[in-house]
């Protein structure tokens, strides 16, 4: 089969390599998926780097989670699910070989069935993102009723986090660095943006959301935004952080958060509970059947150009996901 590996970490360009591996058989349990789309995530390009173990056990890596694509055979003790669409996610947790391949062998509870009338490109999109975004809106309860900030509301998760705290009834406040990212979050469904270089952010949230304060926040720089969040959480507000990249080792505002009987929730999809997992595909099949969630694909590319999408996340440019066609 046709696939992307690498063998040691460094940059993309030098690291990468395009060529022919064996093809995997479903082992017991497994399904065997023909993959037509593989996601780039920012882990996946830190892994790559080196930031991140990236696992050399089996001397190369086949990387990235996410890709959709059709079962092709299956292990023993599986039933048949030959022929079904699919969404896979985890791929490459704890494992060498991801999607960015034209096949994986995966457990079968990581090929998720994928409506009909969704392209495989944005079935490509959905696992580590929408499923950290739910994650980090649900985590806290029910959001229905509630005021949810979601900061980073353009990025990749919180796109996907605006959507979510919406149609779970919450009112949205969403921020974000530009005047475009922030009709970006509005189009996504934020009852309010705010572009978070224009002046106190602390006062006009404070405008929004009223004298109670936000009841939770999705917050994508917890060291950066943890005065900020202190200042306009309600008592017992909660925040869901799942990232922290500009303040790795962050100072955190602890008596103004005590004050408040904050609860802080750090996020990290890949070993999250199972029921939340659970909670998350169910409620991820209703809205792709429904067509109750957005999408956003800011590039597609061939599997020879698998370096370039690597550089084009380290870039910080996509306004969405990037894809490499793998069939």
């Amino acid at each position: 089969m046709k696939a992307i590996w690498y063998t040691r970490s460094g940059p993309a360009a030098e690291v990468l390599v395009c060529g022919e591996r064996k093809m995997p058989k479903p082992g017991p349990g497994e399904v065997l998926v023909h993959l037509h789309a593989s996601s780039v995530n920012p882990s996946d390009v830190k892994k790559r780097a080196g930031a991140q173990p990236a696992g050399f056990e089996n001397g190369y890596v086949i990387p990235h989670s996410d890709g959709a694509g059709i079962i092709e055979s299956v292990g023993e003790g599986v039933p048949d699910r030959v022929g079904e669409r699919v969404w896979v996610y985890q791929a490459q947790y704890g494992r060498n070989c991801g999607t960015c391949a034209e096949y994986v062998a995966v457990p079968s509870r990581l090929a998720v069935a994928l409506p009909s009338r969704v392209d495989f490109r944005v079935g490509a999109c959905i696992g580590i993102p929408v499923m950290t975004a739910h994650r980090c809106v649900y985590n806290a309860g029910e959001p229905k009723g509630k005021t949810v900030l979601v900061t980073g509301a353009a990025g990749r998760v919180g796109y996907y986090a605006v959507q979510w705290a919406r149609l779970g009834g919450a009112t949205v406040i969403a921020t974000a660095g530009t005047d475009a990212n922030c009709q970006t979050a509005l189009d996504a469904g934020a009852d309010e943006a705010l572009n978070y270089r224009d002046g106190s952010l602390v006062e006009r949230i404070g405008k929004i959301a009223g004298p109670a304060g936000v009841d939770h926040v999705v917050d994508v720089e917890f060291g950066v935004n943890a005065d900020t969040s202190a200042a306009v959480l309600r008592n017992c507000g909660t925040v869901s952080t799942y990232s922290s990249s500009l303040a790795p080792e962050p100072v955190v505002p602890f008596y103004p958060m005590m004050f408040k009987n904050v609860t802080v929730n750090m996020v990290l999809v890949y070993n999250m509970p199972q029921a939340a997992k659970n909670r998350a595909i169910a409620d991820i099949t209703r809205a792709l059947e429904h067509d109750a969630l957005q999408h956003r694909i800011a590039e597609v590319r061939d599997m020879e150009d698998a370096a370039g999408a690597h550089e084009s996340i380290e870039s910080g440019r996509p306004g969405g996901c990037v894809i490499i066609d793998t069939e």
